[in-house]
Order: structure tokens, then C-alpha cells, then sequence
């Protein structure tokens, strides 16, 4: 089972998922090229190499055309993922994503879905996210994705909504039901577009599972505080099957590598 593990000790956003996955093999060339199947202009995908408390990683941007977008609205977005002509498992995926975002917003402003306006995650970038991150786990051939607990940070952050408390009240509700820490950190760690990548497309949550690692890539996020490293690790590899035999041993057996 080819796996995916996000490393989220100093939280998860989108452009820190694109960051590792490009750092990890993805072609940014392949990103651009297939994000042109998306109706959507006015932005350049670019990538860097940065560093982040001393280590190396890979900082992606989304630079927009301000002037160029139009607001949008949760169902505008469906009907560009779903009018693209993006495999159709990546447009499952990113739907999934913005499905989980929309009703997460949806339930905190008690507003209907489909009545719903993005504001941070509605602009281009955090759509350019979205599919991109979709597009590189499958470019990685990715089956399964993992995930260590979530460091959200603490302190507040300025919203489109005024000053919010953080984690911000859309990411706390997209991780319901998952592991969350403050961390040390007295900032936003992690953004509602991270947050729902990693659980809207169905990841597990604990500790490194048993396998072998392939590729690890260090997506790096905007800031660069002097505690922690702002980095999100990636780890690709084949999981390895753990077989109990009749005598009472354990074998180790790869289910399939790639």
C-alpha cells in the first residue's frame, strides 16, 4: 500500500501540502500543466528553495491577478472542478475538500451550503491548493494517506471575520474528531484549506506506521519563527505488512512496491 504520511508537527497549510509534494518528486511543471485544465486564469504557480529554522524545504506560491478574480461562492467552485477536464479522481478528491470547507463554514455562519461565500478559502490560491495537493498525491501514486496529530498553534489571527481566536473556528471544526495540539508556537499553525486536505481525503491519524521510505519532502510555510522549524514533512513510501505465523512469529512482507 503506497502511503502518504503528512508530519504535521508545525501544522499544515495548503501551500506547505504543495511545497513537500514538489519537495518530495512532484514536477512543479506537471502542477502547472495540469492545473491549466482547470476554467480558471489569472494566477503563476511558483516554487523556492527557502529555509526554516536552519533546514532546507520548499516554499510554493500562488501569485494572483487581484483584479482579475471574481468572488466566489462554494457552488461557483463545484461547478469549475466539475466543468474542468481534471481526471475524474482528482476532481472527486477536490470536490471532497471543498465539500468538507463549505460545510464547515456553512454550520459556523448557519448559512445553507450552497448560499455560502469563501473568503480565505475562496480565493484563487487556496483553489490552486486544493486540486494541486489532489494532483500530487496521485502524481506519487499515493493509495493511502496518513497523518501525525495536528499542531494548530494559539494566540489569534486576523479574518476576513475580524480577530479570531486560533486555531481559527473553521479549522478547529474541520478537525473534530482528530488529534490537535497548541504546540509553542503563538501563531496560526494551521489553515482551514490544510486542515481539510488531510481529512476529507480520508486520513488516518497516528503515529509512523511500519514501512519503507521512499521520498521525504519539506514543504515550508510563509513564516520563520525561531522555535520550530515551519515546515511540513512528507514521508512517501510502501507500508509493510506485519504476518503472524503459526509458530508465533512476526514476518515482515511488503503488500507491493511501486
Amino acid at each position: 500500500m503506497r502511503l502518504a504520511y503528512f508530519d504535521c508537527f508545525a501544522g499544515i497549510s495548503g501551500d506547505m501540502t504543495l511545497g513537500a509534494l514538489v519537495d518530495a518528486g512532484v514536477d512543479i511543471a506537471v502542477l502547472r500543466e495540469e492545473l491549466t485544465k482547470l476554467p480558471m486564469t489569472g494566477y503563476r504557480l511558483e516554487a523556492q528553495t527557502v529555509k526554516r529554522g536552519g533546514f532546507r524545504g520548499t516554499k510554493v506560491d500562488v501569485i494572483v491577478d487581484e483584479h482579475a478574480q471574481p468572488p466566489r461562492r462554494y457552488t461557483d467552485i463545484v461547478a469549475m472542478i466539475t466543468d474542468s477536464t481534471l481526471d475524474p479522481a482528482v476532481q472527486q478528491g477536490a470536490l471532497a475538500i471543498f465539500r468538507r470547507l463549505g460545510e464547515a463554514e456553512a454550520r459556523l455562519h448557519g448559512e445553507p451550503l450552497e448560499t455560502i461565500h469563501f473568503h480565505e478559502v475562496g480565493a484563487v490560491d487556496s483553489i490552486v491548493d486544493v486540486v494541486g495537493a489532489v494532483i500530487g498525491l496521485q502524481t506519487l501514486h499515493v493509495e493511502q494517506v496518513m497523518a501525525s496529530p495536528v499542531n494548530v498553534g494559539h494566540g489569534s489571527v486576523r479574518t476576513a471575520h475580524g480577530l479570531l481566536p486560533v486555531p481559527a473556528p473553521a479549522t478547529l471544526e474541520l478537525l473534530k474528531g482528530y488529534p490537535v495540539y497548541a504546540g509553542i508556537i503563538r501563531k496560526e499553525m494551521t489553515t482551514p484549506t490544510g486542515a481539510a486536505i488531510i481529512t476529507a481525503l480520508g486520513a488516518q491519524f497516528g503515529p509512523l506506521p511500519l514501512m519503507h521510505v521512499e521520498t521525504i519532502g519539506y514543504g515550508a510555510g510563509g513564516r520563520n519563527p525561531v522555535a520550530l522549524p515551519n515546515i511540513l514533512r512528507l514521508i512517501v513510501g510502501d507500508m509493510i505488512e506485519e504476518v503472524e505465523t503459526a509458530a508465533g512469529h512476526t514476518h515482515h512482507a511488503h503488500l507491493h512496491q511501486h
